[in-house]
């Protein structure tokens, strides 16, 4: 991205010389120098955006007065909610949501080629690297042919995509591809591409020095905030719009500051303190905050476990959760093999313009919270919500009440699975899976799951026959400090063998269970239960077949799988008999700190991430083997059922449209609290008899070819008929019926998909209800975009989760709050009732509109909506039907 000089900030470019190099940058202290306002005192999360503003300031996009603003802000004790525009350094993207935005790319370029225009305007204008980790699935299990074996099958699956993705590499500039096997876009970010301090040469060919920063097509981009590389997951509409040069919307944000203290004890981990953490700022409320971490307790915190804290900020509801620049921050650095140059400027930089985190540092926040490392214990989360935290004391008890009181079936009763010699009931592990970048990109908890294994493989343990186990770390990194420790093949003989480099059964690629346990779950109506060191356990995710899933961190998910069931205190109770028939406890499983520190200072060394990342754009012999062609547009093949041109832009005109007000809606669905993306796009499996599985078939797709929706976004036929399509959802217009049903215009039971094209068919718009929080979750895009394409003009809702608000609005559907005392339930909905909702024709930001809601008896309710168009620019967004559209018309016309 060019850097343009402002006349007002020219003053506060310095130079900065670090060994024999000297290099540009816009200095903080300079700023408050030439009298634009005090900064002394603003976290080092917010300093971030505020240099952004200092570089980027023009007079236009950026004033003086948005840079004075945050001075303000700490004047008004952290908190002042002006409009900024920040321009991120980079974009990070995955498989399965960059799939789509490449899509939408292509499409742009068809489209701006139809308004006249050049497709090479169409071009990312910053650095986007695409990390292909969500397509691999665990077919193969508890064997060593396991990792080739599914890395064969994900080939087989995914070539349209690998085709398509090639092409793009080719096509566009700024665009790289790390090839599949090579690990997870979270980890390979924080352990190669993120340099704390990157640089980039201005529009004078001078080269500048300022914060890494990024915006990624997936939640957990935050993760690398653990490296005070201020990032944060956006849309996919969203990151395109960045990519493009269209700076990102904003408001300054309030900064939540979290203060740790105190060390961990023995026997804890960093997955235990990272449960808690959510839990604690799930109960403080922090979406749409910066949550910055601070306190003495840092000094002792490495830098995995502020990775692992940080990864899981969409969890705690937050935009992002940053820890400052010190010397863990450089160490890592260098453990990882960061160019020594690189790791001297950091430090230069941090401490000259105020990044630093020392002995002395202690901004302003907007609010604080505590908590002492001291008092941590082991931990599991669940059965559906990261927030739902249990001590590893409680578990048994916690999951009997969630029988009780949540699935409402008994405990004990037993069903016997064909073919084995053992029964299944509810609360049995069928799935342990160590997974995630999470938790893989923490040493300590690998180490520390290898050394479980060692000892329960000394005793002759074993998994539990009924359990699928697997081993898929977020790099190649991992593998050879567990190969190095001899840790892997301990590892092997209880059935985690490797089984690929991705993201696996965290995003819903678990892949099938046994059949007769499948069906044996199904004859039973049991809760089946899965153990994984990831970050999402939603409803429907991890697997059709299990209904309860827990987080826990890797040596707990060995522990589990040993002791086959969630029906224990595993704390306390006898896990198994070891091959004397003596009984084993955790407490003679379990590595002590020092084992687990003395074994990572051996085996995790700079020489290996050097090894791992030399040529990671290469890939293996199969990547270098796709074939695609070499062309500005893509050629869509017609007969693909991953990848078609999208509508979006068939038929647009040059001008945009104007708002216009809501009349006569019916209702698509009312939902409940905490719907999430995954329930409203799944990215999982999906069955012959859904809408798109019906698609397929009549395509001639065999059902074992079918993949997952989330390998599939880059086919809108499919994602249409796969929105709130997710086999746990429950629309309230139905009684007690799960999965995505509801009413059609004849008031029969039908499927969302084929309700919503009826009222297409109709010219009759349509509004989605919900409850607290909706749109939590991941941050894919396809969950606005099917919404769209469903025809749905507004979600009402009492609260939004910050992604999903922005991707509806970036779709151009208009998301609305209830306002007082109202919600779906006072006003007594049954989804039969119209809505019409009024003065979106002259709308201002945050703006209260009136809104009818039209009862089926004929009577009407009128109410107050706030409308959650946040800033100017999303108005705009809207009147052109979505960002993209506001994007590529300005670009056709320049």
């Amino acid at each position: 991205m060019p850097i343009t000089v402002g006349q007002d900030t020219a003053k506060t470019r310095k130079t900065l010389t670090v060994g024999d190099q000297s290099i540009s940058y816009y200095s903080i202290p300079a700023a408050q120098a030439a009298g634009l306002g005090d900064f002394s005192k603003l976290p080092a999360a917010l300093k971030v955006v505020l240099e952004n503003m200092l570089r980027f300031e023009d007079g236009k996009t950026v004033s003086v007065d948005d840079i004075k603003a945050f001075a303000e802000w700490g004047a008004k004790g952290g908190k002042n909610p002006r409009e900024i525009a920040y321009r991120p350094a980079r974009v990070l993207m995955q498989d399965f949501t960059g799939v789509p935005a490449v899509v939408d790319l292509a499409a742009m370029r068809d489209g701006i080629v139809a308004l006249g225009g050049d497709a090479q305007k169409i071009n990312p204008l910053n650095p986007v690297d695409l990390v292909i980790d969500h397509s691999v699935m665990i077919d193969e299990f508890g064997n060593p042919r396991a990792f080739q074996m599914n890395v064969d099958r994900e080939y087989e699956r995914n070539m349209e995509r690998y085709t398509f993705l090639k092409w793009g590499q080719s096509a566009f500039n700024n665009f790289r591809v790390v090839p599949p096997g090579t690990g997870i876009c979270h980890q390979v970010n924080l352990e190669y591409l993120a340099q704390t301090v990157w640089t980039d040469t201005d529009q004078d060919g001078v080269e500048v020095a300022y914060p890494d920063t990024l915006v990624g097509t997936d939640s957990h981009t935050t993760m690398v905030n653990g490296l005070a590389v201020l990032g944060w997951g956006v849309g996919g509409i969203e990151a395109e719009a960045a990519m493009l040069g269209q700076p990102i919307s904003m408001l300054i944000p309030e900064v939540v500051g979290f203060e740790l203290t105190g060390e961990m004890m023995e026997g804890t981990t960093g997955t235990d303190l990272v449960l808690k953490v959510v839990e604690m700022l799930r109960a403080k409320g922090v979406v749409g905050k910066f949550v910055e971490f601070f306190g003495k307790g840092l000094d002792v915190l490495p830098l995995a476990d502020r990775a692992t804290i940080a990864n899981m900020a969409p969890e705690y509801g937050a935009t992002c959760g940053f820890f400052p620049i010190d010397g863990e921050t450089l160490r890592y650095l260098r453990t990882s093999g960061r160019d020594e140059n690189r790791i001297a400027l950091v430090e230069a930089y941090a401490k000259e313009n105020g990044f630093w985190r020392d002995a002395d540092y202690a901004p302003v926040y907007t609010d604080t919270l505590h908590l002492d490392m001291g008092t941590i214990v082991p931990a599991i989360s669940g059965p559906k919500r990261p927030q739902d935290y249990v001590a590893l004391t409680e578990g048994q008890n916690a999951f009997r009440k969630e029988m009780e009181e949540t699935f409402k079936r008994p405990m004990g009763k037993e069903v016997a699975v064909a073919g084995e010699d053992y029964t299944l009931e509810s609360g049995k592990v069928v799935i342990a899976s160590i997974t995630s970048c999470t938790n893989t990109s923490n040493p300590y908890v690998m180490i520390g799951a290898g050394l479980v294994a060692r000892k329960a493989a000394a005793l002759g343990l074993d998994r539990k026959p009924w359990v699928k186990t697997s081993l898929a770390p977020g790099s190649q990194v991992v593998s050879a400090y567990l190969e190095a420790a001899d840790l892997q093949k301990d590892l092997d003989s209880i059935g985690f063998n490797l089984v690929g480099y991705g993201c696996t059964t965290c995003i819903g690629n678990s892949g099938p269970i046994q059949k007769e346990l499948s069906e044996a779950i199904a004859e039973g109506d049991l809760v089946a239960t899965s153990v994984l060191s990831g970050n999402r356990n939603f409803e429907g995710r991890i697997s059709p077949d299990v209904r309860a899933n827990y987080l826990a961190s890797p040596p707990l998910v060995v522990a589990y799988a040993l002791a086959g069931t969630l029906d224990i205190n595993l704390a306390t109770d006898v896990i198994a008999q070891d091959k004397d028939g003596n009984d084993v406890y955790l407490k003679d499983i379990w590595p002590t700190t020092q084992e687990v520190a003395e074994l990572v200072e051996q085996t995790v060394t700079r020489e290996a991430f050097q090894e791992k990342y030399a040529d990671v754009f290469k890939g293996d012999d199969k990547w270098q083997g796709v074939e695609t062609t070499d062309s500005q547009t893509y050629d869509w093949p017609a007969s693909s059922t991953y990848v078609q041109n999208p509508p979006y832009f068939q038929g647009m005109g040059m001008e945009p449209g104007t708002i216009t007000n809501i009349e006569n809606a019916k209702v698509l669905a009312v939902l409940g609290d905490m719907v999430t993306t995954d329930h409203i796009s799944p990215a999982g499996s999906f069955k012959e008899t859904t809408p798109a599985g019906q698609y397929l078939v009549d395509r001639q797709v065999p059902v074992r070819e079918f993949n997952s929706y989330g390998s599939r976004r880059g086919n809108h036929e499919v994602m249409m008929r796969g929105t709130f399509a997710n086999i746990r959802i429950k629309n309230e217009m139905l009684d007690g019926v799960e999965g995505g049903y509801t009413k059609g215009p004849d008031g029969a039971q039908t499927s969302i998909f084929d309700a919503a094209m009826a009222y297409q068919n109709e010219g009759v718009p349509t509004v989605i209800f919900g409850g607290e929080q909706y749109g939590a979750g991941s941050s894919r895009d396809w969950a606005a975009k099917g919404t769209a394409l469903l025809g749905v003009k507004a979600v009402i809702a009492e609260s939004f989760e910050r992604i999903h608000r922005s991707n509806l609005v970036g779709m151009g559907v208009i998301p609305f709050e209830f306002t007082g005392s109202d919600s779906r339930k006072t006003l007594g909905l049954s989804g039969d009732e119209t809505v019409s909702i009024s003065g979106l024709d002259t709308i201002q930001p945050l703006q209260e509109v009136p809104a009818t809601i039209t009862m089926s008896d004929g009577t009407q309710k009128s109410i107050s909506l706030k409308c959650r168009i946040d800033t100017a620019i999303e108005i705009e967004y809207i009147e052109h039907g979505g960002v993209l559209h506001y994007v590529l018309r300005n670009l056709a016309k320049s």
